[in-house]
C-alpha cells in the first residue's frame, strides 16, 4: 500500500491519550479501590444535594458550589483524608460535566454511581512518568508498573485510572504541538451499510466484525445460567464476572476493527464525505404504543441490533480526527435518496433500486452495486458542498 507525502506548515495542538494495563501490588490495588470509593461516594454525595437544591430553589449547583461542599465532607468522614483532594474535586468535575451534558440534550440525567461498577478516579497534577522502567507515579500511591506498548509522546495533562474485569487500566492524556501537515492524498465518498459496513465510491468495501452477532450465542448462555444462581453467591459473582469480561471482548473487537478501517482511509485519502446519519433515529424501537400498536417488531429489534452493532458514529468520530491530525477533513453531507438516484443522468426513483443489492436506472439504464452508487452519489454531494463553500 502507498502513502502520500505529507508537507508541512503551521503549528497544530494534538491531545492524544495512551492506555495501559497497570500491574499494582496488594498494598497499591487497595489503595486504588479506596480512591475509587471516595469518588463514588462524593459522587453520589454530590447528586444527592443537587436534587435537594433543586427541590429547594428550581435551579442547579455549579462546580463551585459542589466543591464547597467538599471541606465538611472530610470532617464528617476522616477517611476521605486518606484521598488525593485534586481527586475529589475532579470527581465533583465530572458531575457538573454530567449536569451539563444533560442541559445540552447530549446525555440522560446522572445517576448515582454502584459499587465495583465502571470504578475510576482521575489525578490531574503531580503525575510523573518513567518509561524506560515501565512505571508511573500516582500522588499518594506511589510509582506504579505498567505494561508499556508504545512510547508517550507529549505533555502529561492528567490520568485516569480505571478498574475493569478484575483489571486496572490507566489511560495518560498529552497535549503536543506538530506542524500542521497538507494531505496530498484524494477525496472519497463513503457509503454506510450491514452488509457490508463501508463501501467506498471507487468500488472497494471492508467487510463487516459484527462482534456482538458472533458472540451473542455465548452471552446468551452465560445469560441463562447466571438466572439459576443465587444472586450475591460466589457463584453468581463468578459468573457475572465471566459475562463482563465477555462484553470487555467484544467492545474490543470492534473498536480495533474501527481503529484499523479508519486509519487505512484515513492515509489514503485527504477528503472524506460521509452520510450525516442520525443512528438515534434509525435504531428506534418500532413496538408502538398500547393504543397503536407497531409493525414487524421483531424485524426491526434485529435490524436495530444490527445498525449498533456496526458503531457508525464512533467510526465517524475516530475518522475525522485521524484525519485533522494529517491535513485531511470529513464533511457530512445528506443521505437522502443516495441509494435512489442515479450517478450518470440524476434520476431519482425507487424503482431504480429493485432489490437490495442491485441499482439500475429506469431511465438510462445504469446499473451497479447499489451500495456503490449511494458512495458515488455521496461523494457528488460532497463535491457540490466543498464547490459552494
Amino acid at each position: 500500500m502507498i502513502f502520500p507525502v505529507f508537507l508541512y506548515q503551521k503549528k497544530m495542538l494534538i491531545q492524544k491519550s495512551y492506555q495501559y494495563e497497570l500491574i499494582p501490588n496488594g498494598e497499591q490495588v487497595r489503595k486504588l479501590k479506596q480512591f475509587c470509593g471516595c469518588c463514588r461516594f462524593v459522587f453520589n454525595k454530590g447528586l444527592e444535594e443537587v436534587k435537594k437544591y433543586y427541590e429547594t430553589t428550581g435551579h442547579f449547583l455549579n462546580y463551585v458550589q459542589l466543591a464547597a461542599f467538599l471541606p465538611k465532607w472530610k470532617q464528617d468522614a476522616d477517611w476521605l483524608k486518606d484521598c488525593n483532594a485534586q481527586v475529589l474535586q475532579q470527581s465533583m468535575k465530572n458531575l457538573s460535566r454530567a449536569l451539563m451534558n444533560f442541559f445540552a440534550g447530549r446525555a440522560n440525567f446522572p445517576r448515582f454511581k454502584a459499587k465495583g461498577r465502571k470504578d475510576s478516579c482521575r489525578f490531574p497534577q503531580s503525575i510523573k512518568s518513567d518509561q524506560n522502567n515501565n512505571r508511573i507515579y500516582l500522588p499518594k500511591i506511589g510509582w506504579v508498573r505498567y505494561r508499556n506498548s508504545r512510547t508517550i509522546i507529549g505533555t502529561i495533562k492528567n490520568v485516569t485510572v480505571t478498574a475493569k474485569c478484575g483489571k486496572w487500566y490507566v489511560s495518560i492524556q498529552t497535549e503536543y504541538e506538530q506542524e500542521t501537515p497538507v494531505h496530498s492524498g484524494s477525496d472519497i465518498g463513503i457509503d454506510m451499510g450491514i452488509v457490508r459496513f463501508a463501501t467506498l465510491s471507487d468500488g472497494r468495501y471492508f467487510e463487516p466484525i459484527n462482534a456482538f452477532h458472533s458472540l451473542k450465542g455465548r452471552l446468551a448462555k452465560l445469560q441463562r445460567q447466571l438466572k439459576r444462581k443465587t444472586k450475591g453467591s460466589n457463584n453468581w459473582k463468578k459468573l457475572v464476572a465471566k459475562i463482563s469480561k465477555l462484553h470487555h471482548r467484544i467492545a474490543n473487537i470492534r473498536k480495533n476493527f474501527l481503529h484499523q478501517i479508519s486509519n487505512t482511509i484515513s492515509k489514503n485519502h485527504a477528503t472524506v464525505y460521509v452520510e450525516d446519519l442520525q443512528v438515534k433515529n434509525m435504531s428506534k424501537s418500532a413496538k408502538g404504543t398500547v393504543e397503536k400498536h407497531g409493525k414487524m417488531v421483531k424485524q426491526k429489534s434485529g435490524l436495530n441490533r444490527a445498525i449498533l452493532d456496526q458503531a457508525w458514529y464512533e467510526f465517524r468520530r475516530q475518522l475525522e480526527y485521524k484525519l485533522r491530525w494529517r491535513g485531511g477533513q470529513l464533511i457530512p453531507v445528506s443521505p437522502q435518496y443516495t441509494s435512489q438516484c442515479c450517478p450518470a443522468c440524476g434520476h431519482t426513483a425507487k424503482e431504480n433500486r429493485t432489490t437490495q443489492a442491485l441499482f439500475a436506472c429506469v431511465q438510462c439504464g445504469y446499473s451497479n452495486n447499489a451500495d456503490v452508487v449511494g458512495a458515488m452519489n455521496v461523494l457528488q454531494r460532497g463535491r457540490a458542498l466543498a464547490v459552494a463553500g
